[in-house]
């Protein structure tokens, strides 16, 4: 394989597609594993396309001959755009600064995969009730990541390399 940065990028982007096949096929399996197998397709799938875009940051500051960052977050800090403009990463700026974008959500849903589950805490006020309550199971679960989320992120993401890249392109 060429030793080019858009190699990584490109690789990302297709083994997201490949997780999100397998999340597909894992969503129609009937095995008793099912459920993990389609938590373990989007978490990797959500992992690649974090990837992806560290390539896409990658190739930015080789083009601008900056220096590489290990995160997108270190890319995307605000000094980066304070030692000299480059518009590329003022978008992706843009992007994320605004939580509603498909680039805020995936850098949130990618954080998310590092915090540890935290039991919902309530707080008891009366020293008179018994110690043990009762809990309700038909509490909704939180919505979990959908695959159709995650292939929009890959295509939005898929859309704004290309734009870049022809951005980017010296002729």
């Amino acid at each position: 394989m060429a030793q080019e940065r858009y190699t990584r990028t490109n690789q990302k982007l297709f083994f997201a597609g490949l997780a999100l096949e397998s999340m597909a096929r894992a969503e129609q399996s009937q095995a008793l594993n099912a459920q993990g197998l389609i938590q373990a397709e989007r978490e990797s799938a959500l992992f690649h396309l974090y990837g992806a875009l560290l390539g896409l940051c990658h190739e930015i500051a080789g083009f601008y001959r900056l220096p590489v960052a290990a995160t997108v977050e270190q890319a995307l800090a605000e000094e980066a755009l304070n030692s000299i403009a480059i518009p590329e990463v003022g978008e992706m700026l843009e992007l994320v600064s605004q939580r509603e974008t498909w680039l805020a959500q995936l850098l949130a849903a990618y954080a998310d995969l590092f915090r540890p589950p935290v039991a919902k805490k309530t707080v008891k006020t009366d020293v008179t009730q018994p110690l043990i309550q009762a809990v309700s199971l038909d509490e909704p679960e939180p919505v979990a990541l959908s695959r159709d989320a995650l292939q929009a992120w890959r295509q939005d993401l898929k859309d704004l390399v290309r734009r870049f890249r022809d951005a980017l392109s010296e002729c």
